[in-house]
This record gives C-alpha cells, sequence and structure tokens, in this order.
C-alpha cells in the first residue's frame, strides 16, 4: 500500500509541470485571439470592407486566413507572424549563401542566439516596410485620412504588433509545448474554420434540397477526414536506412557489431514549399488585378484570370513551383555529403557500399526520390479543394496548404506532450528507484 502511495505523488508533480505549460500556451493564444480584435483607430470599417471585397481571392486573403482575421479587421496583430517567417526563411538562405553566416550556424548554441538575434532585426525591417505599405494602401482605398498622425499611429501599431506576436511565440516555444509560431498560425486558421463550414453549408444549400445539401456536406466531411488520415500517414512516413557500425575492442572485451537505421522523412519540407508557390504565384495575380484597373494595362486582365486559384495555368504554374521549392529547401536542411562524412567519422558504413563519396551518392538518390513523391503529395493535397470545387460546383475557403498546416502543428503538438509524458515517467521510476535504494 505504501508503495502504490508513492505514484501519484511523484507523477503529481511531473503532470502539475505539463499542465502548466498546456495553460501557458492557451493563454497565449487567448491574448493572441483577443489582440486580433482590436481595431486599429483611424480607419473606416464600411470602406474596408469594400476594400476586401474589391481584392477577394488575391494574397490578401492568404495573409487573412493566416492571421485569423486580424488583417481583414485591421486589427493592432493585421500583420500576423509573417514578417517573422519571411525574417526566419531569409536567414535561413542567408546561412546558406555568406560563409560568415554558416561558420556561425555551426558554433553551436552561442552561433543560434546571434542568428536569432540577427532574424529579429530582420523581422523588424520587414515589418516596418509591410505596415508602411499597407498604411498607403489604406488610404489609397479610402478607408483612411492620410494624414502623418494617421500613418505614425498606425505604423507603430502594426510593428508593436507583430513584434509582439514574434515575442509571444517565442515564450511560448520556451514556456509552453510546440513550436510557438506554428502555434499561433494554427490558432488563426482554426479560428476562420466557423465561418468557413458556414459559407461551405450555405454554398451546398444553395439552389439544392436540404436532403442533398446535406448529403454534399457529409460528403465534404467525410473526405475531409480521408484527407488528414491521407496527411497523416505521409507525415510519419521514413525512409530508413540500415545503417552498420563494425565490432571494436574495448579494453579487453570485444563488442560485437550493431545495426542502426537512418531515419529520412517522406516530406523533408514540410508545408514551406506549398506557402512559398502560393505566396508567389497569389502575388503574381494580385499585381496583374490591379494593373488592370489601368486603362494602360487592361489586358493585365487577362493574366489575372489566368492565375486565379482554380484555373489550368495556376494548377500548372503551382505544381512547378511545389517542385522546385522542395528540391530547393531539402537541399537546404539535408546535406548527403555531411551524412556520409559523419558516418565515416564513427566508423559506420551503409551494408553493400564504400563509405565516403558512395556514401554520399546513395543516400542523394534516394533522398531525390522520396522529395519528388514528397513533391507530388503536396501539390496534390494544396490542389485538392481546387480540384473539387471544379468538379461538384462548391467553393471551400479552407486551402490545401491551410490543411498541411493544421495537421502538421497538431502531429508535432502530441508528439511534444508525448515526450513530456514519457520525460515525467522516467523520472518518477527514477525517483522509486531510489528511494528502493535506501
Amino acid at each position: 500500500m505504501a508503495k502504490s502511495g508513492n505514484v501519484p505523488a511523484s507523477s503529481g508533480g511531473g503532470f502539475a509541470e505539463l499542465r502548466s505549460r498546456l495553460l501557458f500556451v492557451l493563454l497565449a493564444i487567448v491574448v493572441y485571439r483577443i489582440g486580433a480584435h482590436v481595431p486599429v483607430p483611424g480607419i473606416d470599417s464600411g470602406q474596408l470592407a469594400v476594400l476586401f471585397n474589391a481584392n477577394g481571392g488575391t494574397i490578401l486573403g492568404m495573409f487573412n486566413m493566416f492571421s485569423g482575421g486580424a488583417l481583414e479587421r485591421m486589427s493592432v496583430f493585421a500583420l500576423g507572424i509573417m514578417p517573422y517567417i519571411s525574417a526566419s526563411i531569409i536567414m535561413q538562405l542567408m546561412t546558406v549563401v555568406s560563409p560568415s553566416l554558416e561558420q556561425l550556424k555551426k558554433e553551436g548554441e552561442a552561433g543560434r542566439r546571434k542568428i536569432t538575434q540577427y532574424t529579429r532585426y530582420a523581422t523588424l525591417v520587414l515589418a516596418v516596410i509591410q505596415a508602411v505599405g499597407m498604411s498607403v494602401g489604406l488610404v489609397g482605398g479610402g478607408a483612411a485620412q492620410g494624414s502623418a498622425t494617421f500613418y505614425l499611429i498606425t505604423v507603430s501599431t502594426f510593428v508593436a504588433g507583430a513584434m509582439f506576436l514574434m515575442w509571444l511565440g517565442e515564450q511560448v516555444t520556451e514556456k509552453g509545448i510546440g513550436n510557438g509560431i506554428s502555434l499561433i498560425i494554427f490558432a488563426g486558421i482554426v479560428a476562420s474554420l466557423p465561418q468557413i463550414i458556414s459559407n461551405a453549408s450555405t454554398a451546398a444549400n444553395n439552389g439544392n434540397s436540404s436532403v442533398n445539401g446535406a448529403l454534399s456536406l457529409l460528403g465534404m466531411g467525410l473526405l475531409a477526414l480521408i484527407t488528414v488520415a491521407f496527411v497523416v500517414f505521409i507525415e510519419r512516413g521514413q525512409r530508413r536506412i540500415k545503417v552498420t557500425y563494425p565490432r571494436r575492442q574495448v579494453g579487453n572485451k570485444m563488442y560485437a557489431g550493431q545495426n542502426s537505421y537512418l531515419p529520412m522523412k517522406v516530406n523533408m519540407a514540410g508545408v514551406i514549399p506549398a506557402i512559398f508557390a502560393q505566396s508567389i504565384l497569389l502575388f503574381m495575380g494580385s499585381v496583374a488585378q490591379w494593373l488592370s484597373n489601368s486603362n494602360r494595362f487592361h489586358w493585365m486582365n487577362t493574366v489575372s484570370e489566368a492565375l486565379k486559384p482554380g484555373a489550368t495555368l495556376y494548377v500548372l504554374l503551382f505544381t512547378a513551383a511545389v517542385v522546385f521549392f522542395c528540391f530547393f529547401y531539402t537541399a537546404l536542411v539535408f546535406n548527403p555529403k555531411d551524412v556520409a562524412d559523419n558516418l565515416k567519422k564513427s566508423g559506420a558504413f551503409l551494408p553493400g557500399i564504400r563509405p565516403g563519396e558512395q556514401t554520399a551518392r546513395y543516400v542523394d538518390k534516394v533522398m531525390t526520390r522520396l522529395t519528388l513523391f514528397g513533391a507530388a503529395y503536396i501539390a496534390f493535397v494544396s490542389l485538392l479543394p481546387q480540384l473539387l470545387a471544379a468538379l461538384t460546383g462548391v467553393s471551400v475557403q479552407l486551402g490545401g496548404t491551410s490543411v498541411l498546416i493544421v495537421v502538421v502543428v497538431v502531429m508535432d503538438f502530441m508528439s511534444q506532450v508525448q515526450a513530456q509524458l514519457m520525460s515525467n515517467q522516467y523520472e518518477s521510476v527514477m525517483k522509486k528507484a531510489n528511494l528502493k535504494g535506501h
């Protein structure tokens, strides 16, 4: 009885830490959602709604989705976390181009802190540029008066909101569970789900009987579950390459060789290629749409129509862009030569393949095949809502990229929670073992 009574006490302390981390994440999301509804002063809400309706389907729609509607309301968090994401991606690219940044990356924790500091400075610069551009756009669209006071207040508010979200995301990563930036994007997308479901229900019932509308919604819900299961299956997929460690002698003892595995994910690039491809194409379509309003560039209306989501040219360009960014981003985060060198230094080898150059070529060959399959998977899931809209005529505002982000973030969050639980159980076992020793 005494032994069983020790278990809740020891595990309760671990669960208390997990509970405090979860509460911190929940509090951060609540703060983010409250800030997304606090409007910036001096903006005409009616004219703002007209401005957004006139630019429907452009890159503003994607940014509005990621910000959870904060951009559409022009709240203090209108810029969202996109300046920080853009700065992080730029710094990742710069670590490959710049030898000094590449050296910093290899210096361990001190180098990572320095790169994080540079990322924050880049976030501030991008936030200022985007805030100025957004303020000018509001004045040009008739949603605000272009006074010096308005520019000062609006730019300062937008920049402060973006920097606060960056700080909040870092705090969630440190004191909560999971990646804070990903959780903020997740919260913004999920906050838009009720409105998306309502719009889908209205579109399904429009011109149909209640029975047909209910069947359409049921079919869409079933397809959504199948899509989520497919995403989870692929994201957990790995290609495990067998690695053999030779026999070694320590003192007078001979230890037998051991076998291990080098896990390689099917989707090494994550959702970055889909975000990049969608951002570039929507930006091109937005520019074409804005220029078509001028008499000089009225022919851009044809380009704008061809670059709308669901159009044939859009699908082809999106697929090509996803394939390119998948290979490009995978090459940034995974270097087969480094893997081969590390295996050679530790004395390990792949069965049937010589260490060094041949190992690097083999790993690169496997990674190329996996990346090609992963690119096809990302393009298919991202374009699935548009393909369904073309076949059924029912438009769904939630894009495949958003589905990918939500599922990947939830999977990462659950794995972090499981790791925390396993750590607590391990500490509990160690405490009980120490008590037995006494």
